[in-house]
């Protein structure tokens, strides 16, 4: 498993202080505008303001640094989805919709790393691969426990597989966020596109694919969650 590097004092004392965090964020900045691949630790130490010998005093490799982000974001959002499959009494729906209010919370402005985490998903080393997926997976498996409670309780239709309907919830929720603003041309007028109504005319699309009964109002979405 590649994890984060134990701080060792064999490469020296740090030039002056610049926390984690600050490093963290500059990697984030470079590899929005650049790529994983593109990126470098030197570029990410120029962009920090400090040696790049810091750098691999916290850190491996700029792997290493992704992961990290990762690290950094995906937990808060698995806390927050925990809770809300916790949340039995609510309807199904409404908790299906919330999902995607805090996956627009946490992931809706960070288009760079949603990119670079659909590359090396697709074409990237395998054992990136195999931790970005297993980061992914959790917090989707709490998006199948709210699907599995909507089979029990008769809201959903019985032969969903609920990880496939998390899988195609989420993907397609991604996907119209980074293609939207593309192809807004084709699909809105006036041409400025319209995220938050393009999600919602998904969701309602979906729901009616899952629904035990499709015919059955949806409740008022509240909008989506802003940044």
């Amino acid at each position: 498993m590649i994890s984060p590097k134990s701080p060792s004092r064999t490469r020296g004392p740090k030039a002056h202080r610049v926390e984690p965090d600050q490093i963290l964020d500059a990697a984030e900045r470079v590899f929005a505008a650049r790529g994983l691949q593109a990126a470098s630790v030197r570029a990410i130490a120029a962009e920090a303001a400090c040696d790049a010998s810091l750098i691999y005093y916290h850190f491996d490799s700029k792997e290493t640094l992704f992961l990290a982000l990762l690290d950094r974001l995906l937990p808060a959002l698995h806390q927050e989805l925990a809770r809300l499959s916790a949340e039995v009494e609510r309807p199904v729906v409404e908790r299906l919709w919330e999902t995607l209010r805090l996956y627009h919370r946490h992931m809706g402005h960070r288009a760079g790393l949603r990119a670079i985490i659909k590359g090396e998903l697709v074409r990237g080393a395998e054992g990136l691969q195999r931790e970005i997926g297993g980061r992914l997976v959790r917090n989707a498996e709490q998006v199948a426990n709210i699907l599995r409670q909507g089979i029990e309780e008769g809201a959903i239709r019985p032969e969903l597989e609920p990880r496939l309907g998390a899988f195609f919830l989420l993907k397609t929720f991604i996907e119209t966020l980074d293609l939207v603003p593309r192809l807004g041309v084709f699909l809105n007028e006036p041409v400025k596109p319209d995220i938050p109504k393009a999600i919602q005319s998904w969701f309602q699309l979906y729901w009616r694919g899952v629904a035990t009964d499709p015919l059955t109002p949806l409740p008022a979405l509240p909008p989506l969650s802003e940044f």
